[in-house]
């Protein structure tokens, strides 16, 4: 009775698996008791919701939760019957391992197709607690594995399980290629130097590296107020003017260079030993320090990349004749002290001499090394890679789409959870405004927001705070993001010749019904307590929570984790959109854009018309234009002759 039973129900050999591996005794005489139950009448209604289907099913079969309770559990089951009765009166849902094992029992007993139940949970993305990791495994990688684990996990063979958790970690959590898993090795060791009066808040927080001395920090404040300044002082000359971002990416480079220099030989960084008190930007005048440092960065990583050519470029500009900083500072060289084997007493004797002389030299020097490493630099974050699948499919938007679609599918009751409907909903719009609009990351999340009812940022106020808006437009009946040029990156491209972007939102696919649930509702549910930054993507923020609104690397990191839960295609669990999909940023949203209208039209131009940038950038940076595609749009055209009488 009982192994027919069994072959008619295969969910229950599942149970027979794992309480034969190791916990139980006499298994058969325990799924004895696991019999089917009789309905008391046939219907063909479905109720909606999962306490309500739970509970029609019990009727149905006129059954208490105490008899359910008795007749599907097992001997060593950790389950109690006042559980069954806060899922019927809506107090708790079934979260855990065991509880998911106890629904697949209730649906075999009520003769249900698989999965029945648990489809009617009110929170599809929601993480399985209980899932018996192993040891290997640490509290917070435990959290973010239970996402992706199927919830039968705990069932399967030690080895499949190790599988599983390798290509979890392989494909979604990180090592995704090899460009991160140079990183993540590097990433521990934090020996650049750090200029606290110089970086935002954000980067102080989150940076362990080495503070720097007193008189190079005063150093490196000269030199950025000397190229972030609007005028110079006066005898001084400039040639470029930095801009906030490109400020603080020197002041991060030069910070890396100088803590390479000032390491231990004897350490994991393998450094100059240079002491820190020592260190001086008038160090970056010296052919033998770049020298040093491009062979150092070339045996850390194994050749070199366009990295050190941009290093080379500042190097070039700081001692440019006339117009370099360091040039114009020869009071510097006073404090150079000898750095063994790289710079040696008789090197700053002379350049304290002909401090002009010796910026001319490195001048040279720098030119031909950076032709030189051009040559032969190799690329090793390949932007491409991880998007491969979308880029490589005929309609590329349409493909990214999916992600959106899979984010909607398993969009949580908001009636039930709240903060987490509000969050699966900003992480759809981040990703479908993405896909509107082709922005980069900046612009993107800086993006403020104006409510239906109140006036419009002007465009003298956003051009002051370098950023755009949202804002409903009154004369269209539309939503419209309005960007003045010069909060854009390049600024001075072609493409905007000085005037604003503006671009009107059509209402698609539901874009306006998820916007004004947004705005309305979910946005002050994650903003709580925390002050309104003004920007449209918020935070969840929590009573410590400084800021709600995002920086770059956690807007970075919210991108990427909507990728991990929604975007990759787990063959383990079957959820996930494509297959073959690596984590990554918003800045791949615009490789799909010109690349998709690559795809359709064949034209550069218009490629870069969805990604606010010219043709010659689309063809360097952004087009993954296969030789098959545009083979196959030219034999579109020719092949109309062979139909042609």
């Amino acid at each position: 009775m009982i192994e027919k039973w069994i072959l008619q129900h295969p969910t229950a050999t599942k149970t027979t698996r794992k309480y034969q591996s190791g916990r139980t005794r006499d298994v058969a005489a325990e799924l004895a008791t696991l019999t089917p139950a009789v309905a008391r009448f046939d219907s063909e209604y479905d109720p909606p919701t999962f306490r309500e289907a739970l509970k029609f099913q019990m009727q149905r079969h006129g059954e208490t939760a105490s008899f359910l309770h008795k007749h599907i559990v097992i001997q060593g089951d950790r389950f109690n019957a006042t559980t069954l009765r806060t899922w019927l009166r809506g107090t708790k849902v079934p979260r855990g391992v065991l509880s998911v094992e106890i629904l697949r029992r209730i649906e075999v007993r009520y003769g249900l197709k698989e999965g029945y139940l648990k489809m009617k949970l009110p929170h599809q993305g929601r993480a399985l607690l209980g899932h018996e990791t192993g040891l290997s495994v640490g509290p917070a990688e435990r959290r973010r594995l239970a996402w992706h684990l199927p919830d039968d996990f705990n069932e399967i063979p030690p080895e499949k399980r190790a599988e599983i958790i390798q290509w979890v970690r392989e494909n979604v959590i990180s090592r995704t290629t090899d460009y991160r898993r140079y990183q993540a090795g590097t990433i521990s060791e934090s020996f650049g130097i750090r200029f606290p009066a110089l970086e935002r808040r954000a980067a102080q927080k989150t940076s362990r590296r080495r503070t720097a001395p007193a008189t190079l920090a005063a150093e490196m404040r000269d030199l950025v107020r000397f190229k972030t300044a609007t005028l110079t002082e006066k005898g001084m000359l400039r040639n470029k003017k930095w801009g906030q971002f490109t400020a603080a990416q020197k002041i991060e480079h030069f910070g890396l260079l100088l803590g390479a220099l000032s390491s231990q030989p004897s350490g994991r960084v393998c450094g100059a030993g240079a002491p820190m008190s020592d260190l001086t930007l008038a160090l970056l005048a010296f052919p033998g320090v770049w020298d040093w440092y491009l062979t150092w960065r070339e045996r850390r990583r194994g050749f070199f990349t366009v990295w050190e050519c941009n290093m080379l470029s500042s190097a070039i500009e700081l001692v440019q004749q006339d117009t370099g900083w360091l040039r114009q500072r020869p009071d510097l060289a006073k404090r150079l002290t000898p750095i063994p084997a790289i710079i040696d007493e008789e090197e700053i004797a002379t350049a304290q001499l002909d401090w002009q002389g010796t910026c001319e030299n490195l001048r040279k020097h720098a030119t031909v090394r950076f032709s030189e490493v051009q040559q032969v630099a190799r690329v090793h974050r390949d932007p491409f890679e991880p998007i491969l699948p979308i880029l490589e499919s005929a309609n590329p938007v349409l493909e990214y789409r999916k992600i959106t679609d899979e984010i909607l599918r398993r969009l949580p009751d908001e009636g039930e959870f709240p903060m987490a409907a509000a969050e699966a909903c900003r992480s759809y719009l981040m990703l479908r405004l993405g896909l509107h609009l082709g922005l980069r990351q900046r612009n993107l999340r800086e993006l403020l927001l104006c409510h239906r009812d109140a006036l419009p940022t002007s465009e003298r106020r956003l051009a002051e705070r370098r950023c755009g808006e949202l804002r409903w437009n009154f004369r269209e009946g539309k939503w419209e993001v309005y960007i003045p040029a010069i909060a854009f990156k390049n600024a001075g491209s072609s493409f905007f010749g000085s005037n604003p972007f503006r671009l009107l939102l059509d209402d698609l696919s539901g874009l306006y019904t998820h916007l004004e649930a947004y705005i309305e509702r979910h946005r002050p549910r994650l903003l709580g307590p925390a002050k309104d930054p003004g920007t449209f993507f918020v935070k969840s923020t929590k009573r410590n929570t400084s800021s709600a609104a995002y920086d770059e690397a956690t807007f970075y990191e919210a991108w990427r984790l909507a990728i991990q839960r929604y975007g990759i295609y787990n063959p383990y669990t079957g959820r996930g959109a494509i297959a073959g999909l690596l984590p990554h940023g918003p800045h791949s949203v615009r490789d799909v854009l010109a690349t998709h209208v690559l795809k359709k039209t064949g034209s550069y131009e218009q490629a870069s018309y969805a990604i606010q940038d010219t043709p010659e950038t689309v063809m360097k940076h952004y087009g993954r234009f296969f030789p098959q595609d545009k083979a196959a749009m030219a034999a579109k055209i020719l092949n109309q002759m062979w139909g042609e009488e």
